[in-house]
């Protein structure tokens, strides 16, 4: 590791990427969107422990910062989805050093 120091303030590049990807659920649906854009029952399935209100939160908090799209195609019934933006997906390399990382630490 270089020896660089890291001051954290306000507009602290860490602090920036913890306050939009902090929290328990937003990597996960960032990976599970990675793949394709999904339904909010498509993602509720992927996730399942998390709660209907939780992740229309996070969902919501992840489309402020850009990194999540919502479409409704205006159909009847009514069809929404969700896509992982090209901000989102500067994510990835993030979720899969955090991948590296666990399983090193597990020794699995």
């Amino acid at each position: 590791m270089n020896e660089q120091v890291i001051n954290l303030s306000a507009r602290c590049p860490i602090r920036t990427t913890l306050e939009m990807l902090g929290g328990k659920w937003r990597l996960l649906i960032l990976f599970q969107l990675s793949k394709s854009p999904l339904r909010l029952s498509e993602l509720k399935r992927n996730i399942p422990d998390v709660s209907e209100k939780m992740l229309i939160q996070e969902l919501k908090s992840l489309m402020e910062n850009g990194l999540v799209t919502r479409t409704n195609h205006g159909e009847v019934p009514p069809r929404v989805d969700y896509a992982i933006t090209e901000k989102g997906l500067l994510a990835l390399p993030l979720i899969e050093a955090m991948y590296r990382f666990a399983s090193a630490y597990t020794g699995g």
